[in-house]
Order: structure tokens, then sequence, then C-alpha cells
């Protein structure tokens, strides 16, 4: 059930009271007006909570992205063992203030390039708030929010911001849209994704992370063998009727000014946008509806095992 973040603080298990936030973000309808035409883009305020384990020091702050279904139970869970570790963490709800539930059966609703906007304008405007140290700012992203996470690290660059991501933890992000040239700089990037997830291709998240390497990024993946999609929560493995899914399309990639190429001639125009291009998947035979997510095992343990071995370094500053 997805949770909607508002003027109410939501209260963690040990104890943390949220501090409600709003963000001012904004809807770029293509990565071409993220990237070519910011100012043309319209304003939005996002909803988002910060927890923050010490009120007496600047600390080490996540961004928890929540993907497809919006701020779940898992999300608070993960700002509870993040600040029981003492970073604090601003948790963002995309969802609530466009009107949106849902994305998992049409990801359309709202673009990509609005994900990334939001990733990289909470970072932005997080340097600002008291006890965050800005050096030490990193962002968790769960499936499309996975995806937004990286996005944002490539486009960090970009002179409408200034405030740099320390790091980038991609829970099986979909990859299936990538950055011609992805370079993230300092950015230090990990992605964790289960070999039998049936929303995004773990072949596609290997080669964004070794094209990252090849660019000079320090960027790692961890494979779970037998692990599915949000193999993080603590939901059983379930199939999700309605999801609308196409894993193994080309890969589509975008080209610096925030044009897409058409995987098929390599061709790009205006008019080769997020959204033509994934109906191009779709209609191409790589759709498909209904796929399976949750955990079984001790797959979740797996996991925040891995994401706070990673966000060690943070502390460490």
């Amino acid at each position: 059930m997805t949770i909607f973040l508002d003027e109410n603080p939501l209260h963690l298990d040990n104890g943390l009271v949220g501090l409600p936030w709003q963000i001012e973000t904004g809807n770029p309808a293509t990565f071409f007006q993220a990237i070519s035409e910011p100012d043309s883009i319209k304003p939005i305020r996002i909803w988002a909570q910060i927890f923050r384990p010490d009120d007496h020091s600047s600390s080490p702050t996540v961004i928890v992205v929540p993907g497809s279904l919006g701020v779940a139970e898992s999300h608070i869970y993960k700002a509870k063992i993040l600040t029981d570790e003492g970073i604090t963490v601003c948790l963002i709800d995309p969802f609530g203030s466009r009107g949106v539930e849902s994305t998992v059966s049409d990801q359309a609703q709202y673009s990509f390039a609005a994900s990334a906007w939001d990733v990289l304008s909470t970072v932005d405007q997080l340097r600002d708030q008291v006890g965050v140290d800005p050096d030490r700012i990193g962002v968790q992203g769960h499936s499309r929010g996975g995806s937004a996470a990286l996005m944002a690290a490539s486009m960090q660059k970009l002179p409408y911001f200034s405030q740099t991501i320390a790091g980038v933890y991609a829970a099986y992000p979909w990859c299936g849209m990538q950055f011609l040239d992805p370079q993230v700089g300092g950015t230090k990037i990990r992605s964790i994704i289960g070999d039998q997830d049936e929303w995004c291709l773990p072949q596609q998240v290997q080669g964004y992370m070794q094209a990252l390497r090849l660019v000079g990024a320090e960027a790692t993946i961890r494979i779970v063998a037998g692990a599915h999609h949000s193999f993080d929560r603590f939901s059983p493995l379930e199939i999700s009727s309605n999801a609308s899914v196409a894993p193994g399309a080309p890969t589509i990639y975008i080209k610096e000014n925030g044009v897409c190429m058409h995987p098929v001639n390599g061709e790009s125009s205006l008019e080769t946008d997020e959204r033509s291009l994934m109906l191009y998947g779709i209609k191409a035979g790589y759709g498909k509806i209904g796929a399976r997510i949750g955990t079984e095992e001790n797959f979740a343990h797996i996991f925040h095992e891995d994401m706070m071995a990673f966000w060690q370094f943070l502390k460490e500053g």
C-alpha cells in the first residue's frame, strides 16, 4: 500500500520523528527539456521527511527514492536502520503532489527526466538544511528510483545545479535508458539486483556499471543468485498482475543535449523521446503484463547488509 507524505510527521521504530519538508522541483517532459531548456520546466513541490539521528552535529545524509509503488514500509525501515548508524535520511515522495498512486502499469504518468530532476533538486536544497554535511550527501534509489539516482549522477554537472552527489546505491534499477557519456565525476556507484529479476534486466545493469568504469568512475555491482525484484521487502514473493514491463528491450541512449537515440537506427530527434521509445519496445514484442515481486529466504538480510556496507564510506567521510 502506497504511503503519501505530507505535513504529518512519520515516526520510526527507533523513536525518531520525521521533519516534514517540501522540495522545489519540476516536471520536465523529456531529458532534452531538462538539459537544454531547463528554464521552461514547470515547477512543482513534492513532500519529503527528514530523520536526524543527532540534532547537534553535522552528519552524512542519504536520500531514499522509492520506485513504481511509491513510498512503502520497506523505505521507512531503511530510514530506521540508516539513522541507527548515525546517518540522516531524507525520504522523498514523488507521487503525492503529482496525483500518482503507482506507475507499475503506466510509467509515462510522469517522465524519468522528472524523476532525475527530483533527485538533483533534493540534493541541491539539502545542503542548506541544518545538520546536513553537504560533502556527504548520497542517494539510494529503488527500481525506478534507482534509475533516477543513476541518471541524476550523470546530470549533476549541469550548470542548473551546484551540489555534488557523494554516492549512489541503485537497487534493482531499470537501466534501459542510459547516457551515451555517463560520466559521474567522483560519485561512487553501487548497484544490486537479483538474477531472477523480471522487471529490470541484470545484463543492462552490468553494462551500465561497465560503461561507468570505462569513463573512470568507481562503479561496482552485486548480482544476488535466486533473488527477484524488490527482494529487500519483507513481503512474500508474488505476481504483480498489472505490472507492464519490457526488460529485454534494446537500450535507449541519451546524447549530451538530452535527445534520445532510436536503438534500431541510431537516429535522434525531438520526436524520439523516452515515451515513444518505450512504446517501441512494447510494440516490438518485448513487453509483457505481470511480473514477480517480493522476497524469500534471507534475501532481505543480504540486501541490507550490502547496503550498510556501501554507506560506511559516507560515515568515514
